[in-house]
Protein backbone atom coordinates (compact mmCIF):
# COMPACT_ATOMS: atom_id res chain seq x y z
CA UNK A 1 0.00 0.00 0.00
CA UNK A 2 1.42 3.37 -1.01
CA UNK A 3 2.27 5.80 1.73
CA UNK A 4 0.21 9.01 1.75
CA UNK A 5 2.16 12.00 0.55
CA UNK A 6 3.28 14.51 3.21
CA UNK A 7 1.73 17.90 3.01
CA UNK A 8 4.00 20.47 1.44
CA UNK A 9 5.66 22.68 4.03
CA UNK A 10 6.66 26.26 3.45
CA UNK A 11 9.90 26.36 5.40
CA UNK A 12 9.81 30.13 5.60
CA UNK A 13 6.55 29.98 7.59
CA UNK A 14 8.18 28.45 10.61
CA UNK A 15 9.92 31.78 11.22
CA UNK A 16 6.60 33.60 11.65
CA UNK A 17 4.15 33.17 14.55
CA UNK A 18 0.80 31.53 13.95
CA UNK A 19 -2.43 33.36 14.68
CA UNK A 20 -2.89 31.14 17.70
CA UNK A 21 0.41 32.33 19.22
CA UNK A 22 0.55 35.17 21.76
CA UNK A 23 3.58 36.48 19.89
CA UNK A 24 1.44 37.00 16.81
CA UNK A 25 -0.92 39.36 18.62
CA UNK A 26 1.92 41.25 20.31
CA UNK A 27 3.62 41.77 16.96
CA UNK A 28 0.34 42.89 15.39
CA UNK A 29 -0.35 45.36 18.21
CA UNK A 30 3.17 46.78 17.96
CA UNK A 31 2.79 47.23 14.21
CA UNK A 32 -0.56 49.01 14.63
CA UNK A 33 0.82 51.37 17.26
CA UNK A 34 3.87 52.23 15.20
CA UNK A 35 1.69 52.72 12.10
CA UNK A 36 -0.90 55.02 13.63
CA UNK A 37 1.19 56.54 16.46
CA UNK A 38 4.66 57.27 15.05
CA UNK A 39 6.03 58.27 18.47
CA UNK A 40 5.48 54.72 19.77
CA UNK A 41 8.74 52.89 20.22
CA UNK A 42 10.84 56.03 20.41
CA UNK A 43 12.57 57.09 23.61
CA UNK A 44 10.36 59.04 26.01
CA UNK A 45 11.45 62.61 26.73
CA UNK A 46 12.97 63.06 30.19
CA UNK A 47 13.21 66.24 32.27
CA UNK A 48 16.62 66.95 33.80
CA UNK A 49 17.47 69.82 36.14
CA UNK A 50 21.08 70.92 35.94
CA UNK A 51 22.46 73.42 38.44
CA UNK A 52 25.58 75.26 37.20
CA UNK A 53 27.81 76.15 40.16
CA UNK A 54 31.24 77.74 40.04
CA UNK A 55 33.43 78.56 43.00
CA UNK A 56 34.84 81.85 41.73
CA UNK A 57 32.60 84.88 42.24
CA UNK A 58 33.69 88.50 42.21
CA UNK A 59 31.20 89.71 44.81
CA UNK A 60 30.88 86.54 46.91
CA UNK A 61 33.78 84.05 46.53
CA UNK A 62 32.89 80.42 47.19
CA UNK A 63 29.20 81.27 46.94
CA UNK A 64 27.82 77.72 46.46
CA UNK A 65 29.45 76.61 49.72
CA UNK A 66 28.40 79.48 52.02
CA UNK A 67 26.27 78.10 54.83
CA UNK A 68 22.60 78.88 55.37
CA UNK A 69 20.97 77.24 58.38
CA UNK A 70 23.87 74.82 58.75
CA UNK A 71 23.84 73.64 55.12
CA UNK A 72 25.85 74.82 52.09
CA UNK A 73 23.71 76.89 49.74
CA UNK A 74 24.10 74.39 46.89
CA UNK A 75 22.45 71.75 49.09
CA UNK A 76 19.42 74.01 49.66
CA UNK A 77 19.08 74.57 45.90
CA UNK A 78 19.53 70.87 45.12
CA UNK A 79 17.04 69.62 47.70
CA UNK A 80 14.39 72.21 46.81
CA UNK A 81 14.76 71.41 43.11
CA UNK A 82 14.50 67.66 43.72
CA UNK A 83 11.03 68.19 45.24
CA UNK A 84 9.62 68.81 41.75
CA UNK A 85 7.87 65.53 40.81
CA UNK A 86 8.26 66.11 37.07
CA UNK A 87 12.05 65.78 37.15
CA UNK A 88 13.77 62.47 36.52
CA UNK A 89 17.14 63.66 37.80
CA UNK A 90 18.90 66.64 39.40
CA UNK A 91 22.60 67.22 38.72
CA UNK A 92 25.09 69.90 39.79
CA UNK A 93 27.59 70.96 37.12
CA UNK A 94 30.73 72.48 38.60
CA UNK A 95 34.35 73.19 37.76
CA UNK A 96 35.58 72.85 41.34
CA UNK A 97 36.31 69.65 43.28
CA UNK A 98 35.36 71.36 46.55
CA UNK A 99 31.81 71.82 45.31
CA UNK A 100 31.73 68.29 43.93
CA UNK A 101 32.85 66.91 47.30
CA UNK A 102 30.15 68.91 49.09
CA UNK A 103 27.43 67.67 46.73
CA UNK A 104 28.50 64.05 46.99
CA UNK A 105 28.63 64.34 50.79
CA UNK A 106 24.86 64.91 50.95
CA UNK A 107 24.15 62.24 48.34
CA UNK A 108 23.66 64.52 45.33
CA UNK A 109 24.58 63.94 41.69
CA UNK A 110 27.44 66.00 40.29
CA UNK A 111 29.56 66.23 37.13
CA UNK A 112 32.91 67.99 36.85
CA UNK A 113 33.16 70.38 33.90
CA UNK A 114 35.89 72.53 32.39
CA UNK A 115 36.82 75.78 34.12
CA UNK A 116 37.04 77.93 30.99
CA UNK A 117 33.34 78.24 30.13
CA UNK A 118 32.23 81.75 29.26
CA UNK A 119 28.73 81.27 30.74
CA UNK A 120 26.55 78.98 32.81
CA UNK A 121 24.79 77.88 29.63
CA UNK A 122 28.06 76.58 28.20
CA UNK A 123 28.67 74.66 31.42
CA UNK A 124 25.15 73.27 31.13
CA UNK A 125 25.84 72.09 27.59
CA UNK A 126 28.97 70.21 28.62
CA UNK A 127 27.08 68.62 31.52
CA UNK A 128 24.33 67.46 29.16
CA UNK A 129 27.01 65.93 26.95
CA UNK A 130 28.65 64.15 29.90
CA UNK A 131 25.27 62.80 30.98
CA UNK A 132 24.52 61.52 27.48
CA UNK A 133 21.12 63.22 27.23
CA UNK A 134 18.96 62.56 24.16
CA UNK A 135 18.21 65.40 21.74
CA UNK A 136 14.57 65.66 22.82
CA UNK A 137 15.28 65.59 26.55
CA UNK A 138 14.34 68.80 28.37
CA UNK A 139 17.12 70.55 30.28
CA UNK A 140 16.09 72.87 33.12
CA UNK A 141 18.68 75.46 34.10
CA UNK A 142 18.33 76.17 37.83
CA UNK A 143 20.60 78.88 39.21
CA UNK A 144 22.89 77.71 42.01
CA UNK A 145 22.26 80.85 44.07
CA UNK A 146 18.50 80.36 44.56
CA UNK A 147 18.21 78.64 47.97
CA UNK A 148 14.44 79.17 48.20
CA UNK A 149 13.49 77.97 44.72
CA UNK A 150 9.90 76.72 44.66
CA UNK A 151 9.39 73.28 43.05
CA UNK A 152 6.14 74.58 41.53
CA UNK A 153 8.15 77.15 39.56
CA UNK A 154 10.13 74.36 37.91
CA UNK A 155 6.92 72.49 37.11
CA UNK A 156 5.47 75.65 35.56
CA UNK A 157 8.59 76.09 33.45
CA UNK A 158 8.40 72.51 32.19
CA UNK A 159 4.75 73.07 31.29
CA UNK A 160 5.58 76.23 29.34
CA UNK A 161 8.41 74.53 27.46
CA UNK A 162 6.43 71.45 26.47
CA UNK A 163 3.26 73.27 25.41
CA UNK A 164 4.95 76.01 23.38
CA UNK A 165 6.54 76.00 19.94
CA UNK A 166 9.34 78.26 21.25
CA UNK A 167 12.88 76.93 21.35
CA UNK A 168 13.25 77.79 25.04
CA UNK A 169 11.21 79.00 28.01
CA UNK A 170 11.82 81.14 31.08
CA UNK A 171 10.01 82.70 34.06
CA UNK A 172 9.02 86.24 35.06
CA UNK A 173 7.34 87.77 38.08
CA UNK A 174 4.96 90.79 37.91
CA UNK A 175 6.32 93.47 40.23
CA UNK A 176 5.80 97.08 41.29
CA UNK A 177 9.03 97.41 43.26
CA UNK A 178 10.49 100.66 41.96
CA UNK A 179 13.89 100.03 43.54
CA UNK A 180 14.19 96.83 41.50
CA UNK A 181 12.74 98.51 38.41
CA UNK A 182 15.55 101.06 38.43
CA UNK A 183 18.26 98.60 39.52
CA UNK A 184 20.45 97.40 36.60
CA UNK A 185 21.13 94.16 38.50
CA UNK A 186 17.43 93.34 38.21
CA UNK A 187 16.68 92.20 34.65
CA UNK A 188 13.34 93.16 33.13
CA UNK A 189 11.49 91.48 30.27
CA UNK A 190 8.69 92.60 27.94
CA UNK A 191 6.61 90.10 25.96
CA UNK A 192 4.05 90.01 23.17
CA UNK A 193 0.43 88.84 23.27
CA UNK A 194 1.43 85.20 22.84
CA UNK A 195 3.71 85.40 25.90
CA UNK A 196 6.92 85.33 23.89
CA UNK A 197 9.77 87.60 24.95
CA UNK A 198 10.32 90.75 22.91
CA UNK A 199 13.38 91.93 24.84
CA UNK A 200 15.32 91.57 28.09
CA UNK A 201 17.14 94.54 29.58
CA UNK A 202 18.86 95.90 32.65
CA UNK A 203 17.26 99.23 31.82
CA UNK A 204 13.79 100.08 33.21
CA UNK A 205 11.43 98.68 30.56
CA UNK A 206 8.75 99.28 29.55
CA UNK A 207 8.92 103.04 29.95
CA UNK A 208 5.43 104.42 30.62
CA UNK A 209 5.41 108.08 29.69
CA UNK A 210 2.05 108.89 31.27
CA UNK A 211 2.38 106.85 34.45
CA UNK A 212 3.24 108.75 37.61
CA UNK A 213 6.68 108.07 39.02
CA UNK A 214 6.61 105.27 41.58
CA UNK A 215 3.63 103.39 40.09
CA UNK A 216 5.22 101.30 37.34
CA UNK A 217 4.27 97.66 36.86
CA UNK A 218 6.88 95.51 35.13
CA UNK A 219 7.99 91.90 34.65
CA UNK A 220 11.03 90.94 36.69
CA UNK A 221 12.95 88.22 34.89
CA UNK A 222 13.73 85.13 36.96
CA UNK A 223 16.86 83.32 35.79
CA UNK A 224 15.40 79.87 35.15
CA UNK A 225 15.43 78.37 31.64
CA UNK A 226 14.24 75.27 29.85
CA UNK A 227 15.51 74.02 26.50
CA UNK A 228 15.62 70.83 24.47
CA UNK A 229 19.04 69.19 24.43
CA UNK A 230 19.43 69.80 20.69
CA UNK A 231 18.77 73.53 21.07
CA UNK A 232 21.16 73.85 24.00
CA UNK A 233 23.90 72.43 21.78
CA UNK A 234 22.91 74.77 18.96
CA UNK A 235 22.66 78.02 20.95
CA UNK A 236 26.02 77.54 22.67
CA UNK A 237 27.70 77.11 19.27
CA UNK A 238 26.64 80.64 18.25
CA UNK A 239 28.78 83.70 18.87
CA UNK A 240 27.61 86.41 21.25
CA UNK A 241 25.80 89.25 19.45
CA UNK A 242 25.91 93.00 19.99
CA UNK A 243 22.89 93.09 22.30
CA UNK A 244 24.15 90.24 24.46
CA UNK A 245 27.54 91.91 24.72
CA UNK A 246 26.06 95.30 25.58
CA UNK A 247 23.57 94.07 28.20
CA UNK A 248 25.66 91.09 29.33
CA UNK A 249 22.55 88.90 29.11
CA UNK A 250 23.13 85.58 27.35
CA UNK A 251 19.42 84.95 26.66
CA UNK A 252 19.56 87.76 24.11
CA UNK A 253 21.64 85.48 21.90
CA UNK A 254 18.50 83.47 21.16
CA UNK A 255 16.46 86.57 20.24
CA UNK A 256 19.26 88.03 18.12
CA UNK A 257 19.36 84.83 16.08
CA UNK A 258 15.62 84.69 15.44
CA UNK A 259 14.62 82.14 18.08
CA UNK A 260 11.70 82.67 20.44
CA UNK A 261 11.50 82.43 24.23
CA UNK A 262 8.23 81.55 25.93
CA UNK A 263 7.69 83.49 29.17
CA UNK A 264 5.63 81.92 31.97
CA UNK A 265 4.44 84.14 34.82
CA UNK A 266 5.45 82.84 38.22
CA UNK A 267 3.06 83.50 41.15
CA UNK A 268 6.08 83.82 43.46
CA UNK A 269 9.28 85.83 43.31
CA UNK A 270 12.72 84.31 43.77
CA UNK A 271 15.55 85.51 45.94
CA UNK A 272 19.05 85.07 44.55
CA UNK A 273 22.25 85.52 46.54
CA UNK A 274 24.72 87.77 44.74
CA UNK A 275 26.29 89.82 47.54
CA UNK A 276 27.17 89.47 51.24
CA UNK A 277 24.11 91.62 52.00
CA UNK A 278 21.90 89.17 50.08
CA UNK A 279 23.42 86.31 52.06
CA UNK A 280 22.60 87.92 55.40
CA UNK A 281 19.02 88.56 54.25
CA UNK A 282 18.62 84.92 53.22
CA UNK A 283 20.06 83.70 56.52
CA UNK A 284 17.52 85.78 58.46
CA UNK A 285 14.65 84.36 56.37
CA UNK A 286 15.99 80.84 56.83
CA UNK A 287 16.07 81.24 60.62
CA UNK A 288 12.47 82.48 60.65
CA UNK A 289 11.34 79.44 58.62
CA UNK A 290 12.94 76.91 60.98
Amino acid sequence: MARPKKAAICHSCRFFPRKTDTLYWIALAAFALSRFFPAFGKSIMQNYAIIPARYSSTRLPGKPLVTIGGKPMIQHVYERTALCPRLCKVVVATDDTRIMTAVESFGGNCVLTRADHRSGTDRLNEAAELLGLADDDLVINVQGDEPFVEPSMIGMLIEAATESDSEMATLAFPSEDMDEFLDPNCVKVVMDGSKKALYFSRAPIPFSRDVQRGKQTFLKHLGFYAYRRWFLRQITALAAGELETAERLEQLRALENGYSIRVALSPVDSLSVDTPADLEKVRVISEKRR
